[in-house]
């Protein structure tokens, strides 16, 4: 049996192979996954499951991959516990044609990326980075975001993997591996088969910096406004045409310009967010994200957004507007505080490790916050991401390897306390 700190890690040579499978995720599609590309990591995943000897690995028709670490422990009463990553990239940056590139024992100087020379990583715009001096990072190449949101997580998990089926001295119970699709655009776990997945607590792996542990996440919903104005000729439009395309650009400009939007709030602090703005004369439509840390606030913050909307459409005669909200998912929080030996293990196997573990209050959400609701509480783990959905995104090696430890030990903890 290898000792776990002589063990030769495999997730960077893992991660720079799927970084390079392009597995964008696609908004306007109807389909799921969203692109089938998706799939093509899918397959690399179950093929390299199997070789391993984990011999249930089966991706499914809506992409999800399923695989089982069995248990080697006596013990009968250990919870299965699920480590779970996303397959998809966001598209708010490219992520065709990934190039992937390795800097040994970083030194702090600027990472000046070779295929977009403008395109330079410097600590002053990434302050993590001056605690990786002496890593080992990885880039893309200028062109593209990396993928390390969430192939960090998936590499990870597949160097967990790897470990644990050719070092059974490691006691532990049912391991369950999740592989999902289109987490990015809010479809990660639409068709998560939970009976089939079967366990009883999970753990994302996509976090970022070292020793970060997230259990409370925004709560979210969408809104979606449409304006309907009043069409006539513009040659013979006076007194008559109302553009619905303006009326919306006036609804937009009343917003406040120095709270209540990402770009002006912080911590626990909501905001309202517009993300989508489509329209022709007769019709205009606004698609907004409202997020805040309390669910209770959601609400309010759409009356108020009604309220300014209201304001703006009565003005003008004959003009209407539909304003629908639609949940997106809720604060971990709400189920974990009911479990909190959940977040307690994770943060025990860090410190087996030597991390100094760092509670973070996700300003987003994360598969583990919808899978939370549907019955496994799930927490979210570090992998060392950083920059995700730029051109800046990097991740250390180093820190991917400590999450692989932290996962070694996680499982050994759950078979302790059973």
């Amino acid at each position: 049996m290898t000792k776990l700190n002589d063990y030769i890690h495999t997730v960077a040579v893992r991660f720079m192979e799927y970084a390079k499978i392009d597995t964008e995720a696609d908004p306007s599609s109807t389909t799921f996954p969203s692109s089938m590309k998706q799939k093509d990591l899918g397959n690399v995943l179950v093929k390299e499951l199997l070789e391993m000897g984990v011999s249930d690995a089966e991706m499914d028709e809506w992409g999800y991959v399923y695989a089982t670490i069995p248990a080697n422990s006596s013990k009968s009463n250990i919870p299965t516990i699920c480590f779970c990553a996303h397959m998809d990239t966001a598209p708010d940056c490219s992520g065709k044609n990934v190039k992937p590139i390795l800097h040994k024992n970083y030194d702090g100087n600027p990472i000046t990326l070779p295929d977009d020379t403008s395109q330079i990583i410097t600590t002053e715009k990434h302050p993590y980075l001056k605690e990786k001096i002496g890593d080992d990072i990885i880039t893309a190449s200028g062109l593209t975001l990396l993928g390390a949101d969430d192939k960090a997580g998936v590499a990870c998990i597949m160097d967990f993997a790897h470990f644990m089926m050719n070092n059974p001295g490691f006691e532990h119970g049912k391991i369950r591996i999740l592989f999902t699709p289109d987490e990015e655009i809010g479809r990660g776990v639409d068709h998560v088969d939970m009976d089939r997945l079967g366990a009883d607590y999970g753990y994302t792996l996509d976090g970022g910096v070292l020793g970060s542990i997230e259990d409370e996440s925004f709560s979210a919903d969408a809104v979606e406004i449409n304006i309907h104005g009043i069409s006539a000729h513009p040659g013979y439009a006076k007194n008559k045409l109302v553009h619905a395309i303006k009326v919306a650009s006036e609804f937009i400009d009343e917003l406040p310009k120095d709270s209540w939007s990402p770009e002006t709030t912080e911590g626990r602090e909501g905001f309202v967010h517009p993300v989508k703005f489509t329209g022709v004369l007769e019709k205009a439509t606004i698609n907004f994200i409202i997020r805040d840390h309390e669910t209770g606030k959601l609400e309010e913050y759409e009356n108020r957004l009604k309220t300014i909307l209201d304001g703006v459409v009565s003005k003008y005669d004959g003009v209407t507007a539909d304003f629908t909200v639609t949940e997106q998912y809720r604060n971990m929080k709400e189920v974990i505080r009911e479990v909190p030996f959940v977040t307690d293990n994770a943060i025990e196997a860090m410190k087996r490790v030597g991390i100094e573990p760092r509670p973070v209050i996700i300003r987003g959400g994360t598969d583990g916050s919808r899978l939370s609701f549907m019955g496994m509480p799930c927490p979210n783990l570090f992998t060392g991401e950083m920059g995700i959905h730029s051109r800046h995104e990097y991740v250390s090696v180093q820190d991917m390897e400590k999450a692989v430890k932290t996962m070694v030990h996680l499982s050994q903890i759950w078979e302790e306390n059973a």
